[in-house]
Order: C-alpha cells, then sequence, then structure tokens
C-alpha cells in the first residue's frame, strides 16, 4: 500500500506543474481560426502587471493560446502519412499583405496561337500507325527509330540533288538544325515571357535588326578580347551602347562621381558655380598675357634693328661716314672696329672687316 500511495502522490505532484487545459474569462475571447488570431477584451489587471509584468503576460499569453487550441482540435481533422491534420475554415478577418499580389504569367506565343485556333492539348498514344510498314510502330523510343531505319531503306533523288551526296546523312542534319532552331525559339518564348534581355550577338536573328541592337552587339563583340576592349580602336565620335553591362564579358568599372566631402566644400564650389554665370566678363590669363607683350616687344627691337641697319656699298667717302675699306666680309658693318681713325672724317672709324678691313688706318684712294 506504500507504494501505491507513492505512485499516486508522486502523480499528483506532477499534475500540479501543468495547468489545466479549460480556461475561464468573464467574457469570451474572440476566435479566428482561419488566421489562428485571438482577441481578448477582458480589462487587464493592472495591479499584477505592475507588479510582476513578466509573469502576468506570460499566463494572460498561455490562456488565450489555450482558448485558441481548445478551438482548434473542435474543427475537423483528418490523417496524412501518419500525422493528424485540421483543415483550417476560411479567415473572418482580412490581413494586409507585405507584399503586392503576383501578377499572372504572360502566355507564350504558341499559348496565343493555342487559343486563337482553339488547340487543346491532348495525352498521345504510344502507338500510332504507319501507312508504309502497315503495322503498329511506337511514337517514341529506341523502336521507333527501328521501325523508321525499315520504313526508309530507300530514298528517292529528286530532279536537282547530287547523287554523290549521301542522302540519309544529309536528312539527319536536316531534323538536328531543325531541332536546333525549336529549342532557340523556346528560349526566345521563355525570355520574351519574363522579360529577360537577351544579347543579340551571336544569335541568329529572324526579325530585321535595329540600328540598336547592331551598335550594342559592336559593343558586346569590341570587348571580347583579353584587355576588354581596352585596345581596340574606334571609329570618329564613335560611343558605346547604353544597357549593355550586364552583357558584356568583362564589365568596364562604373564611373565614380567625386563626392562632395563637407558641407563648406558643397558652399564653396556652388558659389564658384553662381559667380562664373552672373560674371561673364572673359577669363584673364595672366601669363599668356605677359608672354605676348614680351613677344611683341622683342618683335618691335628686332625690326627696330633691321631698318636702322645701313645698306654695305662699294666704299668711298661719304659725310660724316665711314671709309670703306676693300670688299670683304665685314665691309659695311656698324660695329666699330678696333683700329684708328680714319682720315676721311671726323668720327669715321676703319670697318671691322676681314684681312682689308684691320686695326690699323683705313686706305684711302
Amino acid at each position: 500500500m506504500d507504494i501505491v500511495n507513492e505512485v499516486l502522490q508522486k502523480a499528483a505532484r506532477d499534475a500540479e506543474k501543468f495547468k489545466p487545459i479549460t480556461v475561464e474569462k468573464h467574457l469570451e475571447v474572440d476566435l479566428d481560426p482561419g488566421n489562428l488570431l485571438a482577441f481578448d477584451t477582458n480589462e487587464v489587471e493592472v495591479a499584477k502587471l505592475r507588479s510582476n509584468s513578466e509573469e502576468y503576460l506570460k499566463n494572460l499569453t498561455r490562456d488565450n493560446v489555450q482558448i485558441l487550441l481548445n478551438k482548434v482540435w473542435e474543427l475537423p481533422t483528418r490523417r496524412v502519412e501518419e500525422c493528424v491534420v485540421v483543415e483550417l475554415p476560411k479567415p473572418s478577418y482580412i490581413i494586409p499583405r507585405s507584399l503586392p499580389v503576383p501578377k499572372p504569367r504572360e502566355p507564350t506565343k504558341w499559348e496565343k496561337f493555342a487559343k486563337e485556333k482553339g488547340i487543346v492539348k491532348t495525352k498521345k498514344s504510344k502507338l500510332q500507325w504507319d501507312e508504309v510498314l502497315k503495322k503498329w510502330i511506337p511514337r517514341f523510343g529506341y523502336k521507333k527509330a527501328a521501325a523508321e531505319k525499315e520504313k526508309d531503306w530507300v530514298i528517292e533523288l529528286k530532279g536537282n540533288d547530287d547523287p554523290m551526296e549521301d542522302q540519309f546523312e544529309k536528312k539527319k542534319k536536316i531534323k538536328r538544325e531543325n531541332v536546333a532552331k525549336n529549342e532557340l525559339q523556346r528560349m526566345r518564348n521563355i525570355a520574351a515571357a519574363r522579360k529577360i534581355k537577351v544579347p543579340q550577338a551571336g544569335m541568329v536573328s529572324a526579325d530585321r535588326l535595329s540600328s540598336k541592337d547592331l551598335h550594342k552587339a559592336a559593343t558586346i563583340a569590341k570587348s571580347s578580347t583579353a584587355s576588354g576592349g581596352k585596345f581596340q580602336a574606334s571609329l570618329p565620335k564613335e560611343k558605346p551602347a547604353r544597357d549593355v553591362r550586364n552583357l558584356m564579358p568583362i564589365a568596364p568599372p562604373p564611373k565614380k562621381r567625386k563626392a562632395i566631402i563637407t558641407p563648406a566644400d558643397e558652399k564653396k564650389t556652388t558659389i564658384n558655380i553662381i559667380d562664373k554665370i552672373l560674371n561673364k566678363t572673359p577669363r584673364l590669363d595672366i601669363e599668356a598675357a605677359v608672354n605676348r607683350e614680351l613677344f611683341n616687344q622683342d618683335s618691335e627691337r628686332a625690326e627696330e634693328k633691321r631698318s636702322q641697319k645701313p645698306k654695305a656699298g662699294r666704299g668711298g667717302k661719304k659725310k660724316g661716314g665711314t671709309t670703306g675699306g676693300k670688299k670683304g666680309r665685314g665691309a659695311g658693318k656698324p660695329q666699330v672696329a678696333r683700329g684708328g681713325k680714319a682720315k676721311g672724317g671726323k668720327d669715321a672709324k676703319g670697318g671691322k672687316g676681314g684681312k682689308q678691313a684691320g686695326r690699323g688706318k683705313g686706305k684711302r684712294r
């Protein structure tokens, strides 16, 4: 009996740890099982909330969740793969979405065509009747290839066919091209439905390309080199196409704008722009103006020297001038000779000529 009492006492102590599943409220809690929501409109006990807010809120939340779960387990249930599942009813409250409702997918070209023509997709049978072999052959699989080989054991040449060409290989080639063409068209339909930009370079297009598409293709082709098109020659006034950065093999780095660090720099830049707009006076380059003035002065002095330079004569006595010596390289020059005075005049001096106009007195005729 002692063992039985101990077991009962232990069960009672364990039961005290767990609260009952029945909860009593003065006012019924408003429940929405579809959204798993519970609205408690009962008054809050302010004294308990101020004395021990964490414990009070924890107990209040536990009671409301217990009421909600009791309501959920009253709904019809069913078993799915060894699990009990509850089917929630339609929500009573409309909850706003965090994201907009997704738009329906746009139909492809084939879907539009099938809808216009009333074509309905039906499941094809595995076998089909062949009029040549007069028997049922598989529509798919390896046995179809054997049936095709049995049926097309000979191919009739047309009038313009080359008799030396392998018609069986030609037929296989045409089939491969058609399969590739259909696959390319399928990928284009998917890209058009999802509004994905596809580069036109390297793709066979049935439509006529515009100048914008050709410009994009040229820009992409130019950047396909190892250097990313850095050393490729460009035409005069040629500009790269826009919106091709994500399509290029080696995308160029984006142009970085110089950021204004402080408000003072921004204010200074703005004031300079306003001054340039309001003050429409021409910009003065002082260094260029000084260089031009020096050049003009040098030119004037050189012109004066050329105008004052006497013409070289044949010699002879001139009034107040020099008496030229014999013809030489230095005859007639205005430089003062190192020799003595000539007898031709008071201020006349011998020319600093060659051998004939030496340091001595000039000869007189």
